[in-house]
């Protein structure tokens, strides 16, 4: 479980910095987000793609530091 969380972690936070960096270039780096699927597709995060970018980073950093706090089984 804690493996699942570390990994699942990271890749949340590079997905969301990856979109972070790809909304402040203005779409430059068009296959940089993994997560402009979810930012461009769902209508109430329309005009907020850079806002879900950065909750979704600082999500994956959470689950990044929640997983040392889980025990390993």
């Amino acid at each position: 479980m804690k493996k699942f969380l570390e990994v699942a972690g990271a890749l949340l936070a590079l997905f969301g910095a990856a979109g972070v960096v790809r909304e402040l270039t203005d779409g430059w780096f068009r296959l940089f987000g993994a997560t402009r699927f979810l930012t461009e597709n769902v209508w109430f995060l329309e005009g907020r793609e850079l806002f879900a970018d950065i909750v979704i980073a600082v999500l994956g950093l959470v689950l990044v530091i929640g997983s040392q706090r889980v025990a390993r089984s």
